[in-house]
């Protein structure tokens, strides 16, 4: 646990003294893991910022009561004494100019309305990219003032997204980028979850005549209907309880730029309509109002479900689909890919090393080798974890465990479902039918993925049906049918 001073105390009335440069942000984070309040921690003081922390809400409002004056508060929701939601009443109650980002693995519609409602600036729910992290802080006008590891990426081997670009495969999509470089056509971008949808994304704002404009991202699968309308769209005043002025959306906010809609295949029908006014005629109406806003906006859209399927499944309007699907870009798993991953690895190790200031490992031959023959089901991603955590544990076994048990434990577990069915093959004299082999075989291949995906969201089933590009109650009725045991 960290305290400081006030920034008065520290540095005079106006929070610094007569010859001293402007001082950097404070936040202030709240969480009752210490794990993750050291990991938050450490992603704020990498981008600038001082930080106090502590474990539950009623310190925090005692830290504000004895002159904690921060720019911004991470909050959680869950939390034991005072939650998240309680502390953030109080909150915006003594220090109203104060701006909350509320953080929970809690994605529950009925918990982010009441946050908004209550006054939080913005809601993150765990586990969170960071550039997730970063888009909250613009949006805040936190602007880095970092010279730190993680405002060095893009300046070298620190920055995974120039290291996917080495393999034919990612070098023929850079050509497409740089091709529709100076246009303004809309862009669907296609591959598996982890695979590089948004670090392709941006390079296709990073190099169009749009690039000193925004790039606002949206995650279409993170909030229920009516918030995300009302963050793509903006509200007016009264247009809902709680609404108690005007918010711009994230069309406004892109316009000169450029906005990306992650997982484009989780939007209902109602905004999908609504996405086509505003891609034919380059304008909509807030929340409430009735006054159309024009915007100056190019749209990357990205998925990894197949739009083609949803539209022949009547879930996906096709007229959309035409629209969106001007330029579209497949983008191959990491296992077609192999060339980026030593490039990978040893970015991830620099990357690490120097920001959870640990020695920089390396990896073992064993580790390489494993590495070499598994599959990477969750693509760049899954990769970024194995050696972040090779990194913050310095050692490799909890790694190399889990790559030598999913390839070996795969195959017992098929090679037992094989023999049980020879054996009842055998039984029946060749009587059992050959479509049920084939059922039970592919019911026992749904297990698995259902089960690792599961594992790689943190048994959260709304993540693990998108990552699978299932709806979430088809995923309810598999993990019926297979029998799959939920943990969390």
């Amino acid at each position: 646990m960290t305290f400081s001073l006030s920034r008065a105390a520290r540095s005079g009335t106006d929070g610094r003294s007569a010859d001293e440069s402007p001082r950097p942000p404070r936040a202030l984070i709240v969480d009752d893991a210490e794990g993750m309040r050291a990991y938050l921690a450490t992603l704020f003081e990498s981008r600038g910022f001082e930080v106090d922390t502590c474990e539950e809400g009623g310190r925090a409002l005692k830290l504000l009561e004895n002159g904690a004056d921060p720019d911004v508060i991470l909050l959680d929701v869950m939390m034991p004494g005072i939650d998240g939601l309680a502390a953030l009443a109080r909150i915006k109650k003594a220090w109203p100019e104060v701006p909350v980002l509320m953080v929970s693995v809690v994605g529950k519609a009925g918990t982010i309305v009441e946050a908004i409602q209550l006054g939080a600036a913005d809601y993150l729910t765990k586990p969170f990219e960071e550039a997730e992290l970063d888009g909250a802080l613009d949006r805040l006008g936190l602007h880095s003032t970092s010279t730190g590891v993680a405002r060095e990426l893009g300046a070298g081997i620190v920055d995974p997204s120039r290291t996917v670009w080495v393999s034919p495969a990612m070098c023929g999509i850079r050509e497409v980028v740089e091709q529709i470089g100076d246009t303004d056509v809309t862009v669907l971008i296609q591959g598996e979850s982890g695979s590089g949808k948004e670090v392709v994304a941006r390079e296709v704002h990073a190099v169009s005549n749009r690039s000193s404009g925004p790039f606002v991202k949206v995650n279409c699968a993170a909030l229920p209907t009516q918030l995300l309308e009302s963050e793509l769209f903006g509200y007016e005043k009264g247009a809902f309880t709680g609404a108690s002025g005007r918010k711009q959306g994230k069309f406004e906010l892109a316009h000169g730029g450029t906005i990306f809609l992650d997982e484009i295949g989780e939007m209902c029908p109602s905004l999908q309509a609504k996405l086509l006014q505003v891609l034919q005629d380059s304008e909509f109406t807030r929340l409430g109002g009735n006054r159309e806003v024009r915007v100056d906006v190019r749209v990357v859209c990205a998925t990894n479900r197949s739009l083609v399927e949803m539209v022949a499944a009547k879930d996906f309007r096709e007229d959309l689909y035409f629209r969106l699907n001007v330029v579209a870009i497949d983008i191959p798993p990491l296992r077609e890919r192999r060339e980026e991953v030593p490039l990978l690895v040893e970015t991830f190790l620099t990357r690490y090393s120097a920001l959870y200031e640990r020695r920089h490992p390396g990896i073992s031959q064993r580790l390489i080798e494993a590495l070499n023959v598994y599959d990477f089901p969750g693509n760049v991603r899954e990769l970024e974890n194995m050696i972040k955590r090779v990194v913050v544990l310095e050692s490799e076994e909890s790694v190399l465990v889990d790559l030598t048990s999913s390839k070996q434990g795969s195959r017992r577990g098929r090679r037992a479902e094989l023999d049980a069915l020879l054996v009842e093959l055998e039984e029946t004299a060749g009587d059992f039918p050959l479509l049920e082999v084939g059922k039970r075989f592919a019911q026992e291949v749904e297990r698995e993925a259902i089960e690792h995906m599961l594992q790689m969201t943190g048994w959260n089933r709304k993540k693990a049906a998108a990552s699978l590009g299932v709806s979430y109650k088809t995923l309810l009725q598999k993990i019926r049918d297979c029998g799959v045991e939920i943990r969390g």
